[in-house]
């Protein structure tokens, strides 16, 4: 096929894995095309977590066509036994010549091996086309593969002078409807949700996925005192689960509110011995419990914890036309910084959400 055919192939392909978002995740999201003489006789993507990969969906749809056929796929197929069998074996049984893979797949149990699995059975194998397009297409998936700590997302609303919340310290509601809608889909692409314990107290939030369909992240509570009320929104497990990240210390201190909150569903997790939690221990634990990426939803004081440490990885900054002139900031540095040495970000989209502006970038890390 030629060159720009070649292209439109695998641009149908991120097109169908982005079909997965909010449904695979921790699993990247893959799309599979099948062309037999220029024609496509199957296509698929992995629709959602432990059900059938992408190349199994095309598979099946082209039936006893395959012969002789090129498998176009957004990433690197796998070469282990998961929660489904490899899908090189049944690429190999399937009679495919040729397979034009985007990405290699950043999984150490993966990367490389499926490559090799399909040259060794005969197979043509190509790498690399669109390869920046797929990897950015999962970049929360290549960033917990390739460090083993999750993808930090912030989202911030605020006015257009920079205030999340006005004097009294109320944020209910800075950005419109469609912005709420946009949040409630952020969420779905995310594990898990993190918030402090003061966003919990102010604001009480929910922190589900309900303007939308979608899957409910995890929902974290940062609470190194253990200082909540055990009767705030999020510490009802029957939407979604709650875990609260600790001190040992206030464990030890509060061990009524402890078997409160776990009789209530809500998992308990100590991070350090002392009030103080950082954020690289934060990331550590959560790693441990498979969270691959994690979407902070504020206050000031925790985005700073990520933020100034050079953890984050995106801001999702929604923008309303609203101007208050005094308030708090969204960002709110305990050690302010000068424009000789500021935290930098590359833009990476500009979009209106309803009436409000959606700025998302991502962090450069020194």
């Amino acid at each position: 096929m030629k060159a720009f055919d070649e292209n439109i192939v695998m641009r149908h392909c991120l097109g169908l894995a982005r079909q997965g978002a909010g449904k695979v995740n921790p699993n990247p999201m893959v799309g599979c095309v099948i062309i037999q003489n220029g024609k496509i006789i199957g296509e698929g993507f992995h629709r959602k977590f432990g059900g059938p990969h992408a190349e199994i969906l095309a598979l099946k749809q082209a039936g006893n066509k395959t012969k002789g056929a090129v498998l176009y796929v957004s990433l690197e197929p796998c070469a282990h036994f998961g929660k489904t069998p490899p899908c090189t074996e049944a690429i190999i049984q399937s009679g495919i010549s040729q397979v034009v893979i985007s990405s290699k797949d950043p999984n150490p149990l993966v990367s490389g091996k499926g490559i090799r699995r399909l040259r060794r059975a005969g197979i043509q194998v190509k790498v690399g086309l669109l390869q920046k397009e797929a990897e950015h297409l999962n970049e929360k998936f290549f960033k917990f593969m390739k460090t083993g700590l999750p993808f930090v997302g912030i989202k911030l609303a605020q006015t257009l002078d920079g205030r999340i919340a006005d004097v009294s310290g109320k944020s209910k509601w800075i950005t419109s409807t469609k912005a709420r809608e946009e949040v409630h889909r952020l969420r779905s692409d995310y594990d898990a949700v993190l918030v402090g314990a003061n966003t919990v107290l102010q604001d009480n939030p929910e922190l589900t996925v309900r303007l939308m369909k979608g899957n409910n992240p995890v929902r974290i509570v940062v609470d190194g005192h253990l200082s909540l009320p055990t009767t705030r929104k999020i510490f009802n497990t029957s939407a979604a689960p709650t875990w609260i990240l600790t001190s040992a210390k206030a464990v030890k201190a509060n061990i009524r509110k402890v078997q409160k909150l776990i009789s209530q569903g809500v998992r308990v997790l100590p991070v350090s011995f002392a009030y103080y939690l950082n954020a690289e221990s934060i990331l550590h634990i959560l790693a441990a419990e498979g969270v691959s990426s994690l979407l902070i939803e504020g206050g000031a004081y925790t985005v700073d914890k990520f933020v100034n440490r050079f953890l984050a990885d995106k801001l999702y900054l929604f923008a309303a036309p609203k101007i208050i002139g005094d308030g708090l900031n969204g960002f709110n540095f305990k050690t302010p910084r000068f424009l000789s040495k500021p935290m930098n970000l590359m833009m990476e989209k500009v979009s209106l959400v309803g009436e409000d502006v959606l700025i998302e970038a991502k962090f450069i890390h020194e």
